[in-house]
């Protein structure tokens, strides 16, 4: 695990590799949250996370649908992969005035059957469930989520 420090190196130098998850369901609606980090923090957005060193791309999808989502074991296999996007934002999780973060970011979309307690307090202050018309149409929402739909 990264110190504060190696990580703050890591974010002003290189780009961070992500995953998003487009989750919808039986309705069509798509699931975003408030987040309550930086960068981005305050906006509604889809649930996501970055991929750690050495971890294996079904490993992490896992890893973050349960972090994210709350679902345990959830297989990549159960996604449809939606492409390849670019994060910029203007900060960082630290707050650290003059460093930028970039992440490429694998999208992954799946519709969920049962949607019941889904999400995770410490990830997003709240949840809701938008149209793609009106997720687009919110100005809450932030672009790299609405990029999703365009």
């Amino acid at each position: 695990m990264l110190t504060e420090i190696d990580f703050m190196d890591v974010v002003r130098l290189t780009p961070l590799v992500a995953i998003d998850l487009i989750v919808s369901d039986a309705q069509g609606r798509v699931l975003v949250g408030r987040r309550r980090n930086r960068p981005a923090r305050g906006t509604w957005f889809v649930p996501g996370g970055r991929i750690l060193k050495d971890e294996t791309l079904d490993a992490a999808f896992a890893r973050i649908a349960e972090a994210e989502l709350g679902i345990a074991k959830l297989a990549r296999s159960a996604a449809r992969f939606e492409g390849v996007y670019e994060h910029h934002y203007g900060d960082n999780f630290a707050g650290e005035p003059g460093v930028s973060t970039h992440y490429i970011v694998l999208a992954y979309a799946l519709t969920l059957t049962s949607t019941a307690q889904l999400g995770r307090p410490e990830q997003h202050s709240e949840y809701l469930w938008l149209t793609p018309s009106e997720l687009l149409s919110r100005t809450d929402v932030h672009e790299n989520t609405q990029a999703y739909f365009r």
